[in-house]
């Protein structure tokens, strides 16, 4: 009779030991793709409330810096975040005051816009009016096969401008949350910060947290406010030379040139479109239509190609494709708005994986090619 030796309870344990990780690497991948499914359900179900709440962080990091100047002046944090707030207040309200006139009545005009840009077109004949009677004749071929359908006509007196409209209480709610978040941050002082750096417990980590935030506020501040000014100034450029041109409802597009310049890629493209289209109408000219087109795309290529990288610094400079590639998630889940705090997000991103060391790759990653050394990937080749 064969006897059966025991196995040892160490050779079981070591057994066990092996086989743990296995299963934890087999449950990993299911595990992320689970957490990824719920953030982006999450970051979706919940922009009403993560927009303004990154705007106001935003607006943080930008004034945070201001605000140490004052207080080093004797002024309390409690005063400038009344000061701060107060302005923009007052400055979004004279905007809202001076454009919703021109802007309500541009809205209101844009249904028998597209009605005249469509007639012109069909006017224009050639390739588009063989494309419109061909739209005309599959019409009728779907309309003769359909003749015993019962034809229901359905009345609504809610236009764009009424749907418009009756999103603007939701709008302004936000702007309020967020103007009122940033008076609570920004009368905080460094609260944060200090708590921030009081969660750490070695004092190796405490200072790289302080380094980091510092890091994030300075950059993100310098960019944030060098682009805001920039656009600014293009906005007003935008604005004289729609007036030159006699497009009416000049002063809108200045203000519109403003907001899309904040949108990388696609901003200045549409509002280049929504220019010659209302040149294209109003001024009855195709050629005049393509000098303001033109005239956009200069202004804003112009700022992008000179004016943006001679005043913010070539450490801010990202990667092209990743750069598109989130503006176009960020559109995706918060539409307009997602658009425009999407190259901030990166930003601050990056800064961050630049400042840890564990993460520098993944900087390095969403960083541009790197102008002081052009011929790092042929270096990187020869090794």
């Amino acid at each position: 009779m064969i006897e059966r030796k025991a196995t040892p309870p160490e050779t079981i344990a070591a057994a066990s030991e092996d086989q743990a990780p296995r299963a934890l690497g087999r449950l990993e991948i299911p595990i992320i793709g689970i957490f990824a499914i719920l953030l982006l359900q999450g970051l979706v179900w919940a922009s009403d409330f993560l927009i303004p709440l990154i705007t106001a962080c935003l607006g943080y990091f930008v004034l945070n810096r201001p605000r140490r100047w004052l207080e080093k002046l004797g002024i309390p944090p409690f005063v400038s975040a009344i000061l701060f707030t107060t302005v923009l207040t007052v400055m979004i309200a004279l905007l809202l005051v001076q454009l919703s006139a021109p802007a309500a009545q541009f809205i209101e005009d844009l249904p028998s816009l597209i009605e005249q840009i469509q007639e012109k077109l069909q006017e224009s004949g050639g390739t588009l009016e063989a494309i419109n009677d061909a739209t005309v004749a599959a019409e009728e071929i779907i309309a003769d096969q359909d003749q015993e359908t019962v034809a229901v006509e359905v009345v609504s007196d809610t236009g764009l401008v009424a749907t418009l409209f009756s999103m603007a209480p939701g709008f302004l709610s936000r702007i309020m949350f967020a103007l009122l978040l940033l008076f609570f941050l920004i009368a905080s002082g460094d609260m944060f910060f200090t708590k921030t750096v009081q969660s750490f417990d070695r004092f190796r980590d405490k200072r790289r947290a302080v380094e980091v935030l510092h890091s994030v506020e300075d950059r993100l501040g310098y960019y944030l406010g060098g682009i805001t000014v920039i656009n600014f100034g293009l906005g007003i450029a935008v604005a004289i030379a729609m007036a030159l041109w006699d497009v009416p409802g000049a002063p809108v597009f200045g203000f519109m040139a403003f907001c899309l310049n904040f949108v990388p890629f696609l901003g200045g493209l549409l509002g280049a479109s929504i220019a010659a289209a209302v040149a294209f109408v109003s001024l009855d000219g195709t050629w005049i239509a393509a000098g303001v087109f033109a005239t956009y795309v200069i202004l804003t290529s112009i700022e992008g190609q000179f004016v943006t990288p001679l005043l913010i610094s070539r450490r801010m400079r990202l990667n092209t494709t990743v750069v598109f590639l989130t503006v176009a998630f960020f559109a995706w889940i918060w539409s307009v708005m997602g658009m425009v705090v999407a190259l901030p997000i990166l930003i601050v991103v990056k800064i961050a994986c630049d400042e840890t060391e564990s993460l520098s790759t993944i900087g390095r990653f969403l960083g541009g090619l790197d102008d002081d050394d052009p011929d790092a990937l042929e270096k990187a080749k020869a090794r």
